[in-house]
């Protein structure tokens, strides 16, 4: 009996301080007269994540540096407005501003143990550790496997071509940018362009639909973390750490048996793990656990499969309702590669300026990832705006792929125009203007990786098919409600005619 009413006091006493902690209360924010959004924004919403920042952006626009958001828990978030604030918090001052807020448990939760989501020395360390495999050397031994996977890729679409000329592409150019990491994070021959039903293709879709918990278990883990790690919350559900963690070990084990190097990410990863002697500048161990290989390696797939195949889906969707465009971009390729006697080679990728304009161009219409998120670690006030005061442990959201589409900063912004990353326009832009791969010293560290693989995919496309809309394409796009990424509602059809 005894034990019973100790166990009901300590959770009412929980429930409280979860109640105090997460309670609306008095806003700091509305007594200094500074905008909020409607707290009610999220409920009942029937369009996407993408389509409310874009609307909260374009409503506050101009009232100030940021206005309040409400995302969840009780209390708003801060919502930059302004290239101005996105400057200070991701680069000037950047040590006010290091951390994403996002909660882990490395203990119990070993793949959350990501770059992406460590904050503080954690992060650090292991940037420091991670960067030198993504250098442009290291993009260039990873170059044929790419090349390798889009050849199948090509040969996917004159297969299913001869079956229909109207092809769903997206889930295609998913398949390949799985293959794709499978093999460079992994060192598997994952083989879904063949097989869609690939165990390693379906625990892929697992990773982005399965959750661990709920989303109020997520509120209280990134409100209470220390608590959460000390009830072992976890975010990653059980099964998929189980088999991103036997795939890892048992590679580990292939590669170092048999003495097998691909050099690739996951060569590089292996060699952190194994350099014991290698210290940083200042002296910390620079080698690596398996969980945190593990991690690592879960991180590129995450954030690179889903990312890379939705820019690849949506420039070839753009490509096919500009023709001119198309015929340009491929006009570029053929020539480029008659200078080079007909191959594809890792220097060529270079030449190609209006491909790569337009990859950008994409990743601005469609920022796969719409919002940044920071947490601040102390009170900063906004210089020039005394009164917007951004309080400690504030989570704050900038919202990239709003920007991306405001007129003040690209002319006409819901158009698709490669031109708007003509290098004179570039040139004269602040870079901060464009962040799709954020910007800072927190900034995409696959970048290069990604834009390499789409380019990869879309020239292997592009210099053997036309791409042109059909009656079952979708426009203008309808976007997907439930997730934070930018990503279609259905697949994407479009005609697929051999060159």
């Amino acid at each position: 009996m005894v034990v019973l009413q100790i166990l009901v006091t300590i959770v009412i006493g929980l429930a409280g301080y979860i109640y105090y902690r997460m309670r609306p209360g008095k806003n700091y924010l509305l007594e200094l007269g500074i905008p909020l959004q409607d707290r009610n924004i999220m409920a009942g919403r029937t369009c996407s994540f993408f389509e409310v920042w874009l609307a909260t952006y374009r409503k506050f626009k101009g009232t100030g540096p940021f206005c309040g958001f409400y995302l969840g828990g009780g209390n708003p978030d801060i919502f930059v407005l302004t290239p101005e604030l996105a400057k200070l918090v991701l680069i000037k001052d950047f040590n006010k501003f290091t951390d994403r807020g996002f909660y882990t448990n490395v203990k119990h939760d070993p793949l959350s143990g990501q770059l992406f989501m460590l904050d503080g020395h954690k992060w650090r360390s292991m940037r420091t550790k991670l960067s030198p495999t993504f250098t442009s050397g290291k993009m260039k031994l990873m170059y044929p496997i790419v090349v390798k996977v889009a050849e199948e890729l090509s040969n996917m679409f004159e297969n299913l071509r001869q079956e229909d000329a109207v092809v769903e592409i997206r889930d295609l150019v998913a398949r390949f940018t799985t293959d794709v990491i499978g093999s460079c994070a992994f060192g598997i021959e994952c083989n879904s362009l063949k097989n869609p039903n690939s165990e390693f293709r379906v625990m892929g879709k697992k990773t982005l639909t399965d959750v661990g918990i709920s989303r109020f278990g997520r509120i209280f883990a990134h409100t209470f973390p220390d608590l959460a790690r000390f009830l072992r919350i976890k975010l990653i559900p059980d099964h998929i750490t189980e088999f991103y963690m036997r795939i890892v070990r048992e590679n580990i084990e292939y590669r170092e048996r048999n003495k097998i190097r691909r050099n690739d990410f996951f060569d590089m990863l292996l060699d952190l793990k194994n350099n014991k002697l290698m210290k940083s500048e200042d002296g910390h161990d620079m080698s690596i656990t398996v969980e945190e290989l593990a991690a690592q390696a879960y991180v590129f797939l995450v954030a690179g499969f889903e990312t890379s195949s939705t820019t690849l889906s949506f420039a070839l969707y753009e490509l096919a309702q500009h023709q001119a465009v198309q015929e340009r971009v491929r006009k570029e390729i053929l020539e480029v590669l008659d200078r080079h006697s007909g191959e594809f080679t890792y220097e060529s990728m270079a030449e190609m300026t209006y491909l790569n304009q337009v990859i950008l161009e994409t990743l601005r219409l469609y920022t796969v990832l719409p919002v940044l998120n920071r947490k601040c670690l102390e009170d900063y006030v906004v210089p020039g705006h005394p009164k917007y005061v951004i309080k400690k442990n504030k989570r704050i959201l900038i919202p990239v792929g709003a920007m991306h589409r405001d007129p003040d900063l690209y002319p006409n912004p819901d158009v698709f125009n490669p031109d708007h990353f003509s290098p004179e326009k570039v040139a004269k832009r602040d870079s901060i203007e464009f962040l799709a791969f954020g910007e800072g010293p927190r900034n995409c560290i696959g970048m290069r990786f990604g834009k390499m693989e789409v380019l990869i995919g879309l020239v292997s496309l592009l210099r053997n098919f036309r791409f042109s809309v059909c009656d079952k394409t979708t426009i203008p796009m309808e976007y997907n409600v439930a997730s934070y990424l930018v990503s279609p509602k259905s697949g994407i059809y479009l005609r697929v005619d051999r060159l």
